[in-house]
């Protein structure tokens, strides 16, 4: 049954405006969703900060989404925030709306598919230190063979506008050449950004291999949940808004590569009153 907040909007939220990319994917299966992008841009990257720190920052922003903007399900659209608060967050408004992380529907494509025996991740430090993608995977299958290899330049690098180019290429060879990388049959893009470079790296793949990154996975598994709680919306009524909590124009038009389309950015400081 169709519930009455199934009107309400979206949350989406990220670290920066890398999430953009699951809010592209989100978009196109889900048109009739107002969604609501919250990206943290006065932080970012997370992927250097402390656990405790993303989780404060995670709790302040999921209120703002769900309180001020009554979104009725939250997308932690961000790796790293996955990682180290997306059971806090799951905790912290358990029983009042579906709180879901980019982290967990990856796993679950990841140990569905039999012919994979080897799997790689990249992803930032924090993700990688977090122990979260090889917990659950060899949790769930312990006969996977798991290996993993921070990759700290790669979103930086996109976020300036380096992509299939030379440096790119340059970049890209120098992590992926690395041992742990080495003979295998997939690999988890573990940060939003990657999205950008997915073609760049299954050339050096000759793809050979099968590549992972949370954009159609993720919401396929949000249609999935509001479809379960009724709360998928039959008609939008009102435009998509995107947030960030510092703008420059370098976010804007970088915003526009991760999207795909014109989208405006509007500056939110949710933190002056912390």
């Amino acid at each position: 049954m169709k519930k009455e907040n199934s009107k309400q909007p979206v949350g989406i939220f990220d670290s920066g405006i890398g999430g953009l990319t699951v809010a592209n994917a989100i978009s196109k299966l889900l048109p009739e969703e107002e969604l609501i992008y919250f990206g943290d841009t006065a932080h970012m990257p997370y992927g250097d900060k402390s656990k405790d720190l993303i989780k404060h920052y995670a709790l302040k922003i999921s209120d703002f989404l769900l309180n001020e903007k009554k979104c009725k399900a939250i997308v932690i659209a961000c790796n790293t925030a996955s990682a180290a608060a997306y059971e806090y967050l799951r905790d912290a408004h358990k029983g009042i709306r579906p709180i879901i992380n980019v982290i967990d529907p990856i796993v679950e494509a990841v140990i569905s598919d039999e012919h994979i025996h080897r799997v790689g991740l990249i992803a930032t430090k924090t993700t990688v230190h977090s122990g979260t993608y090889k917990e659950k995977l060899l949790r769930r299958k312990a006969s996977l063979d798991y290996t993993e290899l921070a990759t700290p330049l790669l979103a930086p690098m996109i976020e300036e506008g380096f992509y299939n180019d030379s440096i790119s290429h340059t970049v890209i060879e120098r992590y992926l050449k690395e041992e742990p990388l080495q003979n295998l049959d997939a690999l988890i893009l573990g940060c939003t950004h990657y999205v950008i470079i997915r073609d760049e790296i299954n050339q050096y793949y000759d793809q050979r291999i099968k590549l992972f990154d949370s954009t159609d996975i993720v919401a396929e598994k949000l249609k999935y949940i509001l479809e379960k709680e009724g709360l998928a919306n039959d008609k939008r009524q009102n435009a998509d808004h995107f947030y960030v909590s510092d703008f420059t124009s370098s976010f804007q038009k970088t915003a526009r590569m991760f999207y795909g389309d014109k989208i405006i950015l509007e500056k939110c400081d949710i933190w002056q009153n912390s």
